[in-house]
């Protein structure tokens, strides 16, 4: 196996691909696992697919790296470049760390990623969207699922809104900060990754908040096995000396919720992306869920264009800023985004628009819900296999 100062880790790829350093990726998984998901960056990175079976040139006395050096010399010298670092990728960071040395030994600067696309789903970074005398708000990043949270800090107190299931990470960033996590807060039960909500309340033993609306499975139509309280729309919460506003913006479920910050930020959850808009089908009742979405929308474009909107997911990773953050005005998305320039055609035609681009519905996204209303447990394997791919709560493009 190579030394470890020949791997990287998710984090310094992140860093590289957000900086545009040079970097080729080699993804030695199958076709059908390449296809579904890959390491991408906010800029395009050149990338190459070759099963790691097609580079075995076993012989009968043969290591496994004697056998991949061979494969790569009989198939990749002419195929990957000499002028940057190569970055060999498989499932668990295992047979691609063959790969990254066997790349060595033909004379490529080459590492392995750490961990493998595990890792890599399982990567979070965070970064400041507002500090000032009286709050501190913070984005939390999950790039691979394009998942976003969100943590509003205000003295000693803490508020994490849309955590993922990866709680620590939360934890962490609080306890770096001198505060205490006082509420945890989902504006919409999840359907594309399993929320860390219901287990960060019980770490932190404060209540987690979920509008009823979506207490209730929209399939199953079966009550949550949850403990959480519930929030109101128009109701005030406060975190330290921050106000946050609850909005109820019913669409994507029947129990979306916004949260307004200071009456300046926008948590908008999945109703409104950077990029597009929430698509009403997820609970399986488009037709009637669309003109909800509508009306909801056209409230939220009402708010100042100067509103500060952060969603709880992206599907373009390719609109954040150069900073990592995924942010953007009302203002700006008024003029940009296809679904609000939809919007201000009107209602019939907004609801063709909407009800002719709804993507493949993805079926893992019931059970997903099942679990996020603890319906069903779900353990580690079945966690990753559920949440395998990129988020498709988007209206399709």
């Amino acid at each position: 196996m190579p030394a470890p100062d020949t791997s990287a880790s998710p984090a310094k790829v992140w860093e590289s691909l957000l900086h545009a350093a040079p970097l080729f990726i080699l993804d030695v998984r199958n076709a059908d696992e390449f296809e579904r998901w890959r390491v991408e960056g906010p800029r395009p990175v050149p990338t190459l697919n070759v099963p790691y079976y097609t580079l075995l040139d076993l012989d009968a006395d043969d290591d496994v790296g004697a056998a991949v050096t061979r494969g790569i010399h009989a198939q990749l010298m002419d195929k990957v470049p000499r002028d940057r670092p190569i970055l060999a990728v498989c499932a668990e960071g295992n047979t691609s760390a063959y790969v990254a040395e066997g790349l060595r030994r033909a004379g490529f600067e080459a590492m392995n990623l750490e961990g493998g696309m595990e890792a890599w789903g399982d990567f979070y970074y965070s970064r400041t969207v507002e500090r000032n005398a009286r709050f501190s708000l913070f984005q939390v990043v999950r790039p691979a699922r394009g998942c976003l949270s969100h943590v509003l800090v205000s003295g000693r107190h803490a508020m994490v809104f849309d955590p993922a299931r990866h709680v620590a990470h939360y934890r962490e960033l609080a306890d770096s900060l001198g505060a205490t996590i006082e509420a945890v807060l989902d504006t919409h039960l999840h359907a594309d990754h399993l929320s860390g909500g219901p287990a960060l309340g019980r770490q932190a033993h404060v209540r987690y908040h979920l509008h009823p609306y979506d207490a209730i499975h929209p399939t199953d139509l079966l009550p949550a096995r949850i403990d959480y309280r519930p929030l109101e729309a128009g109701q005030t919460l406060r975190c330290g000396e921050t106000e946050i506003k609850v909005l109820h913006f019913p669409g994507h479920t029947l129990g979306m919720v916004a949260f307004l910050v200071d009456e300046r930020f926008l948590l908008s959850g999945d109703s409104l992306f950077l990029t597009s808009i929430a698509r009403p089908d997820l609970g399986g009742r488009a037709d009637a869920w669309a003109p909800l979405l509508y009306a909801s929308l056209a409230r939220m474009a009402a708010l100042p264009d100067a509103t500060v909107v952060l969603p709880a997911h992206f599907s373009d990773i390719t609109a954040g800023d150069d900073d990592g953050v995924y942010r953007a005005t009302l203002g700006e998305l008024k003029r940009r985004n296809p679904g609000l320039r939809k919007l201000a055609e009107g209602e019939a035609a907004f609801l063709a628009h909407v009800l002719a681009s709804l993507p493949e519905f993805p079926e893992a996204y019931v059970e997903i819900k099942r679990a996020n209303a603890g319906l069903v447990d779900v353990d580690e394997r079945r966690a990753r296999e559920l949440e395998l791919g990129k988020n498709i709560c988007a209206l399709g493009q």
